[in-house]
């Protein structure tokens, strides 16, 4: 009788027999020869009450199981048998095992059995399926070698042959290490020797290079090796059970790269990132070297995507990973970043046309083949003895990212189907997270180029103010918000100043931006004071909100949004603004005095509350300091808004600094190391116009005040030097008082300012707009303004307390020869200071002047 004593378990036995497996000899009729404990505790039978005996004894015998003789004689025509089954205990009860019966030869063709079993429900598998459990515990090959004290093979079954490539003829008689010499045989022996001293189970793991794979592919294996005693503790020998653990450890390192792969792929949203994190996953767990070539459009988000079977004969890749086991990466004729040409008879291109990938176990370099071609490729190939290749496309949605090289250099093994498989999957994942990142970079320059469309180039304060201007961005890596900022010029030399807040970030937010912007243009051109332009635009931004949510069901980006307009005159030094629930203007006077004007906030735009915006003017002495910002500036998570608006007004009281020192003192000024929301700052330094620069008379209202209008302009041009623009201003001003005195009552203002244009301006008690109509052949009046606009660079009107004011603007330099209004033949009076016949002729009456101007 044999017995195996207390088992010692091995990390390594989770792949083969558990360390309770019961173990059990019988001889070739069947009979038991010999138990173990683990044995007696699995069934509850003892040594006494089954060796000698038949192994019916405990042999399945349930409904579901082959009867014994059956059972028998399959196991003898398949050397063994493996698989679940059930068998009896003692007491009655049936028990679930995983049972391996393996047939044992000896010398003289003698036979012995090796049983093993081991019970399922003690397995802490609970996730596993049956038809799993049983190929995981009883299908996978076992090796069993049976070996007496003096560690010399006696019993061995048919499967150890297939694990080391020894006969069992070369086998029985001898030691391991005679034949199969070396230092891992020596270590085996040297724990079986352990095992007959002590008695207990050990269990390792090695590795072999078996003379029968071509590859040289070293394969592992795990062994338990059991101390076989008999009855009276004697011992006989050790049981030496092993199984080929090399394809599950191979599954658990692919598995190991794929669950890796889920942790460090798409942790970033940069391409060229994702791209060297895949090919440091890859390597050395895969291969020896990995390039990860990117369509060249990928990594900046530009052009449209490359369709797989749509690639033209040459297709520019640019290199965006590299990885290897050497250091300096000397397998790369590319470094990372640089343009890499695909050659049109190469396998890449192959790929790309195909979208399948392409695996060589053996890289062919011979002359003939398609390396010839590509030098730099075949220069490195020799160099670094490349020999197994593996090319994968990188894909999704039908657009070709790129591709991922695979090449073995150090380890010896071909890449084989399998490999090609986990490199598949591994390159699959990483192209979700390369088209993320992909789609990220496309909107991003999407949204800096609309952002830089939309943002004022230049600021043109014209002669009123000076301006400077500084834009710093939440996210400083995407550069995107929706904060922007305006200077518009208006008529009579006014300028129109804005600075707005959208909420938000991204794309979104500067759509949003851009929209409000070109609506704040466009009612700047009406010439709207403040308030009523902010009470437009209110309802502009609750039209785009009811636009937006009937379109997509999201409530509206751009509800929220807050808004500062004001408007400055250079002429009278007065500057009127108003708010949309935006932060007020910090002003700065001469002397450095800051103060922050009680200006009544407003609604912020789109709320829907009705509520008006209210206008406040204020006399600006000349060069005062006025600053529009967004809350970004002077709202922190951890001040108040009233701490930062003091720590900006402090910032900007410094009289004999340029703006541009200003602004970069406002924003170094801000805690922390970034802002926590967009900030934006407009800096205006105010200028006055010169009294000599501006003539203004009051008319009085009927038809003599016409010529008298001609010859006061004529003599101030000549005041100024400006005698070319004398015929075109002398009919412009003809035009507009003529207007005048016939639609309006009362006085006529006439006033002509010089600062960067000549602007004359009209003023009367009507409010009704003039409009250009269209005339016929006959008609005696109606082409004034026609003749306006085409003698002016521009023209309007504007509302003003009790009337409006109509004014037009010419260049400077010489003015365009006027052209004949369709329907009437031009008259001397078009281009001279005589009356034409359609005018009407006057004296100046009631002359009033600015001091300073010229009679």
């Amino acid at each position: 009788m044999t017995r195996t004593d207390t088992v010692t378990q091995g990390e390594p036995a989770r792949a083969i027999e558990r360390s309770d497996s019961a173990i059990a000899m019988l001889d070739d009729q069947g009979t038991v020869v010999g138990w173990t404990r683990a044995a007696e505790r699995l069934l509850g039978y003892s040594a006494g009450d089954v060796v000698g005996r038949s192994a019916a004894l405990v042999l399945p015998s349930s409904g579901r199981a082959p009867a014994t003789s059956a059972f028998a004689a399959r196991c003898r025509a398949r050397n063994g048998w493996s698989g679940s089954t059930e068998v009896c205990h003692q007491n009655g009860s049936v028990i679930d095992v995983s049972l391996r019966i393996s047939m044992l030869r000896g010398l003289n063709g003698a036979v012995r059995w090796l049983v093993s079993l081991t019970d399922i429900g003690r397995l802490s598998w609970g996730a596993l399926n049956e038809s799993v459990r049983e190929s995981l515990l009883a299908r996978t090959p076992i090796g069993v070698v049976v070996r007496d004290p003096g560690l010399r093979c006696t019993w061995v079954d048919d499967t150890m042959e297939r694990h080391d490539g020894i006969s069992r003829d070369r086998r029985l008689g001898r030691r391991f290490t005679e034949v199969l010499p070396g230092a891992q045989a020596e270590e085996l022996e040297a724990m079986m020797r352990e095992v007959l001293r002590t008695g207990t189970t050990r269990v390792q793991e090695y590795r072999l290079s078996l003379p029968t794979d071509p590859g040289g592919e070293q394969h592992s294996f795990a062994v338990s090796v059991f101390c076989l005693q008999d009855a009276d503790a004697r011992v006989l020998g050790v049981c030496v059970i092993s199984i080929d653990v090399t394809e599950s450890r191979r599954s658990r390192e692919r598995l190991a790269i794929l669950g890796e792969a889920g942790t460090r792929l798409g942790r970033t949203l940069d391409v060229m990132r994702t791209s060297q994190e895949l090919a440091d996953l890859a390597v050395p767990l895969l291969a020896d070297y990995v390039a990860v070539d990117l369509e060249q459009s990928v990594p900046f988000g530009e052009g449209p995507p490359v369709h797989i079977g749509s690639t033209g004969d040459r297709l520019v890749f640019r290199r965006a990973g590299l990885a290897s086991i050497h250091q300096g990466v000397p397998e790369s004729p590319w470094a990372r970043g640089e343009p890499v040409v695909v050659r049109p008879a190469s396998p890449f291109m192959d790929v790309l046309r195909t979208g399948r990938s392409h695996l060589e176990p053996f890289l062919d370099s011979t002359p003939g083949t398609w390396v010839d071609e590509d030098p730099a490729r075949a220069r490195k190939i020799h160099e670094n003895g490349m020999h197994s290749l593996m090319v994968v496309p990188i894909r999704a949605r039908r657009a070709l990212l790129g591709v991922v090289l695979f090449i073995r250099t150090e380890d010896p093994g071909p890449f084989q189907e399998v490999d090609l498989l986990l490199a598949e999957e591994l390159v699959g994942r990483a192209a979700l997270s390369l088209d993320n990142a992909r789609q990220y970079a496309r909107e991003h320059t999407a949204a800096l180029a609309l952002q830089r469309t939309l943002l004022p180039h230049r600021l043109r304060g014209g002669t009123a103010v000076e301006t400077a201007s500084r834009y710093l961005p939440a996210d400083m890596d995407n550069g995107v918000g929706g904060d922007w900022f305006d200077v518009i010029p208006l008529s009579g030399a006014r300028v129109a100043l804005v600075v707005g807040d959208v909420v938000g970030h991204g794309i979104n937010a500067a759509a949003n931006m851009g929209r409000l912007r070109t609506a704040v243009h466009t009612l700047a051109d009406m010439e709207l004071p403040p308030g009523e332009l902010l009470a437009h635009l209110d309802d502009t931004v609750q039209r785009l909100a009811e636009e937006d949510a009937d379109a997509s069901d999201q409530p509206p980006a751009v509800v929220g949004a807050t808004c500062l307009y004001a408007v400055y005159d250079p002429v009278t030094r007065r500057c009127a603004m108003a708010r949309a629930g935006h932060p007020p203007p910090v002003i700065i006077d001469p002397r450095g005095t800051v103060t922050f004007p009680d200006l009544p906030s407003g609604t912020p735009l789109g709320t829907g509350l009705g509520v008006p915006f209210e206008s406040v003017e204020l006399e600006l002495p000349e060069g005062s300091l006025l600053a529009l910002y967004t809350d970004g500036l002077v709202e922190t998570r951890d001040q108040d808004i009233d701490v930062g608006m003091r720590r900006l007004g402090a910032a900007l009281s410094q009289p004999g600094r340029s703006l541009e020192d200003l602004c970069a003192r406002a924003t170094e000024a801000l805690p922390g190391q970034a802002p926590s929301d967009d900030v934006t700052l407009l800096l205006v330094r105010t200028r006055a116009l010169s009294p000599t620069r501006v003539a203004s008379w009051t008319l009085p209202g009927d038809r003599s005040s016409v010529r008298g209008a001609r010859q006061l302009a004529a003599r101030q041009l000549t005041a100024w030097g400006l005698e070319r623009l004398e015929d075109s201003t002398k009919l412009i001003v003809s035009e507009l008082v003529t207007n005048a005195v016939r639609h309006a009552t009362g006085p006529v203002g006439l006033r002509l300012i010089q600062h960067q244009v000549l602007t004359c301006e009209v003023t009367d008690a009507s409010v009704c707009s003039p409009r250009p109509r269209r005339t016929g052949s006959a008609d005696e009046n109606g082409r004034g303004l026609l003749l306006v606009a085409q003698l002016s660079r521009r023209w309007g009107s504007r509302s003003v307390a009790g009337g409006k004011v109509v004014w037009a603007e010419e260049d400077l330099a010489s003015p365009p020869s006027p052209v004949p209004v369709r329907g009437r033949a031009p008259v001397p009076g078009d281009r001279a200071v005589p009356d034409s016949p359609s005018r009407v002729s006057g004296t100046p009456v009631d002359r009033q002047e600015r001091p300073g101007s010229v009679p």
